[in-house]
């Protein structure tokens, strides 16, 4: 079955738990629907970088997932009528990463980003 990855952004005035309730119910409706998923994260309230639906925060979610295109299809419409839900991405993946995303990494646990010599200089 193809690999995928999950972003979802909730509404900023749900609770943790209503936060991670909904992380749940879309597991559920992956798991019901023939597919598996492998792992979830809960990012936490964060910044937007522009609002939605009047809205400069959001919760945060992220689920790596083994699942067939129906199931996929299914929780990003259902994802999509649900109301405490504000944005979806989902991208298909070669392989999952078994450790950490880097929004759950410390600063010190980063690998360094280089010299960044391919940049011209102003």
């Amino acid at each position: 079955m193809p690999l995928y990855e999950h972003v979802m952004i909730a509404r900023q005035d749900l609770s943790n738990a209503q936060a991670e309730g909904l992380i749940e119910h879309f597991s559920t409706i992956l798991s019901d629907n023939g597919g598996k998923v492998v792992g979830t994260e809960y990012w936490g309230v964060k910044t937007m970088a522009y609002k939605i639906n009047k809205n400069r925060k959001g919760h945060y979610a992220y689920l790596r997932t083994d699942a067939p295109s129906a199931a996929v299809q299914e929780m990003e419409r259902l994802a999509r009528l649900h109301d405490d839900v504000m944005r979806v991405l989902t991208v298909k993946v070669d392989a999952h990463v078994d450790e950490p995303s880097v929004q759950m990494q410390k600063r010190d646990d980063r690998p360094e980003r280089g010299d960044r010599s391919d940049r011209p200089r102003r």
